[in-house]
C-alpha cells in the first residue's frame, strides 16, 4: 500500500459518512495515472495554486478599484480567506478538507479586472454573455495550459461552478465553500469599508450586530460556529434561521451602504470605458491578440467574441490599464 492509498483508507476511518471520499471521486475527463503520494483532490489543489490564473488574482480588484494602501483586499486575499473559513468548517464537520480547499482556491479564477464592475461590462458588451463562475470553469477546463486545461475532477469543477448565491453544489464540501465565500466577503468588505472611511462599525444596524457581533472577529466566530453546530452529523450544510436571516440582511445592507456607494464606485465608469474600448479594439483587430489566444480561434475553433472575453477577463487591473495606454494614449516623440 502506497502513501496515497493509506490516506484514502484513513479518510474512510476518520471522515463523516457524508464526506466526499477521494477514492470515490467521479474522476477527470481525461484519464491519468494516480499519484503514489497525493490523493486526487490534493493534486487538484496543487494544480490550481501553481496555475497562472491563480497568480494573477493578486492584482485584481475585490471592492476598491486600484486602492492606495497595502491592506485592502484583492481577489487573491479574498480567495485565501474563503479557503481558511471553508477549511475550518470542513475540518469541524469531518468533511474532505482537500476537496474543500481546491474548490475555494479555484472559485474566482475567472474573475475580471476591476471586480464585478468588469464582469458587468463584459456581460453587457459580449453577445455570448459573461459570468465569472462560468469563466472560472472555462479557465480550468480549457484556458490553462494553452487549451489543455488542468483536467480537474468533476467534484472540484462542480463546486467552482456552483459557488454563487443561486448555486447548488453536489457535495457538502462545495456547499461549505458557497457559504464561506459570502461569510468572507461580507466581513472583509466591512473591514475595508471602515478602513476607507466609507462606513463605521457604529453604522451597522443593531438588529445585525446584536445577533452576529460588533467586530469582524465576533461575526466570523458567530457564523462559523452556527454552521458547524447546525450541520454536525447532517447530510447538508445548515444555518439557524436567526443567524442565516441576519447574514442575508447584512449582505443586503452592504450593497446599499458600500457596494453601491458613490465613494467606492466613483472610478467604475472609467473601468467600464476601459474594458469596452479594449473589447472593441480586439474584436476589430484579432491579429493583435497574443499568439496563444489566436490559436484558440485557429486551432480550437473558438468564437472570436469568446476569446476576446477570455483575454480581457484574464488581465489584472494593472495589465489592462497598461494595454489601454499602449493602444489609445499617444506616446511622446523621442529623438
Amino acid at each position: 500500500m502506497n502513501i496515497r492509498e493509506r490516506q484514502e483508507q484513513l479518510e474512510h476511518e476518520i471522515l463523516s459518512p457524508f464526506a466526499s471520499f477521494s477514492d470515490m471521486s467521479k474522476g477527470r475527463d481525461r484519464y491519468e495515472e494516480a499519484c503514489d503520494i497525493r490523493t486526487i483532490y490534493q493534486r487538484d489543489r496543487d494544480r490550481i495554486i501553481h496555475c497562472k490564473s491563480f497568480r494573477r488574482l493578486k492584482h485584481k480588484t475585490q471592492v476598491f478599484l486600484a486602492p492606495e494602501g497595502d491592506h485592502y483586499r484583492t481577489r487573491l486575499t479574498h480567495t485565501l480567506e474563503v479557503s481558511q473559513i471553508a477549511r475550518t468548517i470542513a475540518r469541524a464537520l469531518r468533511l474532505n478538507e482537500d476537496l474543500t480547499e481546491a474548490i475555494a482556491l479555484g472559485h474566482d479564477l475567472g474573475h475580471t479586472p476591476f471586480g464585478h464592475a468588469g464582469e458587468r461590462v463584459l456581460n453587457s458588451i459580449c453577445p455570448l454573455g459573461f459570468a465569472h463562475f462560468r469563466q472560472s470553469v472555462r479557465v480550468v477546463e480549457f484556458l490553462e495550459k494553452d487549451g489543455k486545461g488542468l483536467n480537474l475532477t468533476k467534484e472540484v469543477r462542480d463546486g467552482i461552478l456552483n459557488h454563487r448565491t443561486s448555486g447548488n453544489p453536489s457535495t457538502l464540501e462545495g456547499k461549505v465553500v458557497r457559504l464561506s465565500d459570502k461569510i468572507a466577503y461580507i466581513n472583509h468588505d466591512i473591514d475595508d469599508g471602515i478602513r476607507a472611511g466609507i462606513i463605521s462599525e457604529s453604522d451597522i444596524p443593531r438588529e445585525f450586530t446584536e445577533i452576529l457581533g460588533n467586530t469582524t472577529k465576533q461575526r466570523l466566530n458567530t457564523l462559523v460556529n452556527d454552521i458547524v453546530i447546525n450541520s454536525l452529523n447532517e447530510n447538508g450544510i445548515f444555518m439557524s434561521d436567526k443567524v442565516g436571516k441576519a447574514m442575508k440582511e447584512l449582505r443586503e445592507y452592504m450593497f446599499t451602504s458600500l457596494y453601491l456607494n458613490p465613494a467606492a464606485k466613483k472610478e467604475e465608469e472609467k473601468a467600464d470605458k476601459l474594458i469596452t474600448e479594449l473589447y472593441e479594439y480586439y474584436i476589430h483587430n484579432i491579429d493583435k491578440l497574443p499568439i496563444n489566444y489566436k490559436k484558440f480561434i485557429t486551432d480550437f475553433n473558438q468564437k472570436e467574441e469568446q476569446v476576446v472575453c477570455d483575454y480581457i477577463a484574464g488581465m489584472s487591473d494593472q495589465y489592462s490599464i497598461m494595454k489601454f495606454k499602449e493602444i489609445f494614449v499617444p506616446k511622446s516623440w523621442k529623438d
